[in-house]
């Protein structure tokens, strides 16, 4: 018999038997491993907890409200949580209402996403003084509040004090933030951005809005899908310095090495020579600018608004190569400032720690071996513990990412169930974890709850025409869940 043989009958004899696997966070990575678990173990019973009332994570609350294509994946992660074998618990979280070693006894296989993130701060030390100043966010922070986050729906940027905001950052959620500031309001009234962000970009100020990069546009960290969307927004106007365009010998060779890289730059050159002629400062003008070549010293403080940001003060950068085709920006001591007043960081994030889980601080994971979760050597796992997601390769990748890291990782439950034992032994699985949220009064919105607020938002969606009217409060998220059919 063939050792492939082989492992399909020992895999189909376990499959009759019950496999309690717990996925803490709901977003595509959590649904996509609970979706080829499904498929891959007859006898898998799934759990996925969140700390919100709401499942789908980053499609929900991060995807730019005028990209509805990309919300498409709902329907594929709908089809999971509406599974016999699958039980969303929201309102649930990992820490304080449950711990880690409570999960571990309940559950054979436990699977971290762990929706913990926490914003990357500036590497430029003498910045962090001014990490208090009004009128400066993380772009996350802005991108939850015009997606309607219950954790930032009272979050109340100025967008009236000038007309300009800086992003610093030149990467995709760089030029989604970006896009809302310079995309006509007629044209997000029709999408499921939050209410209360669209009111207030009704009257917002904001007609300049800078990209600020340490690298030039070669190294730019951006897609051309997202660059080309921006390009393409009418009416507005491109600002690139042409010296800024100039490329070295060094440029000329990672672009021979990346289409990607060669095309980026091909799209904002063309941009920048479409916008020669054109005229600057017209009063209401919509510009977008990007400005290459410069990083961050420090924010600038509000002479007439004391405790409010006024600007930013910029170091020229050059680039110099340090092997393997790869260039690091270098402060050159010339300084500059742009006057704002508001700036929205967007230079990536991290994952935070779990209490009683591996991490590695300098990358920003859990250590893990295609996805198996490792502590100290690397042939030392933690059994029946997995990882997926940005926890697990840390944040970067598009939602489809999720799906090849979910694959990898199931695998890896796979042969270990057939060669390491995990599954065997009697798990409570989803009764023990009812008994014990019941024991500390915690308020989760199951599958049903879940099913109401979708329901609610959808139906206040049509009366306003839009795809559904997002729930912001927390309240009004638990009120709903709770609320009689």
């Amino acid at each position: 018999m063939s050792k492939f043989l082989a492992r399909r009958l020992v895999t189909r004899c376990f499959s009759s038997r019950p496999l309690h696997v717990c996925i803490v966070g709901s977003g595509p990575a959590g649904f996509y491993t609970a979706d080829k678990l499904l498929k891959a173990h007859e006898g898998a019973r799934i759990d996925i907890i969140d700390r919100l009332p709401t499942p789908y994570g980053l499609v929900r609350s991060g995807v730019a409200p005028d990209h509805p294509e990309t919300k498409i994946a709902i329907n594929q992660f709908s089809r999971v949580a509406q599974h016999e074998r699958c039980a969303f618990y929201g309102n649930v979280k990992l820490g304080s209402d449950l711990s880690l070693s409570e999960l571990r006894d309940l559950y054979h296989v436990k699977h971290g996403l762990f929706r913990l993130y926490l914003h990357m701060v500036l590497k430029v030390t003498k910045i962090l003084a001014f990490q208090s100043l009004g009128g400066v966010f993380s772009a996350r922070e802005f991108v939850w509040w015009y997606n309607g986050h219950p954790d930032y729906s009272s979050l109340k940027p100025d967008l009236k004090s000038s007309d300009t905001a800086v992003i610093l950052g030149q990467g995709n959620v760089a030029l989604d933030v970006a896009r809302i500031f310079l995309r006509p309001t007629t044209e997000l009234a029709s999408t499921d951005i939050a209410t209360h962000a669209l009111s207030a970009l009704e009257e917002s100020s904001i007609r300049k809005v800078y990209l600020v990069g340490r690298r030039g546009p070669v190294q730019a960290a951006l897609t051309a899908k997202e660059l080309r969307e921006i390009l393409g927004i009418k009416n507005l106007h491109i600002r690139i310095k042409e010296t800024d365009l100039s490329v070295t010998p060094a440029d000329e060779e990672e672009m021979k090495s990346s289409r990607a890289r060669k095309r980026i730059y091909e799209l904002l050159s063309k941009a920048a020579a479409a916008a020669k002629g054109t005229s600057e400062g017209d009063c209401g003008q919509r510009e977008l600018h990007f400005v290459f070549f410069r990083q961050p010293e420090r924010f600038l403080e509000s002479d007439e608004s004391k405790g409010h940001v006024s600007g930013v003060n910029l170091e020229k950068t050059i680039l110099e190569s340090v092997g393997s085709g790869k260039q690091i920006a270098v402060g050159t001591g010339e300084f500059e400032d742009i006057n704002c007043s508001m700036v929205l960081k967007a230079i990536g994030y991290k994952s935070v720690p779990v209490n009683g889980l591996p991490f590695d601080h300098k990358k920003g994971i859990v250590p893990n071996v295609r996805g198996r979760v490792v502590s100290g050597d690397i042939s030392q796992t933690e059994p029946g513990l997995y990882v997926c997601g940005w926890l697990k390769r840390g944040p970067v990748g598009i939602i489809a990412t999720n799906l090849y890291c979910a694959e990898e990782t199931v695998g890896s439950i796979s042969q270990d169930i057939e060669e390491e034992g995990v599954g065997k032994g009697e798990k409570e699985g989803s009764k023990g974890l009812m008994q014990l949220l019941e024991k500390k009064e915690v308020k989760m919105v199951g599958s049903s709850g879940w099913e109401k607020i979708d329901a609610k938002e959808k139906q206040m969606g049509i009366d306003r025409n839009k795809p559904r009217e997002k729930l912001v409060t927390w309240e009004d998220l638990l009120a709903a869940a709770s609320a009689d059919s």
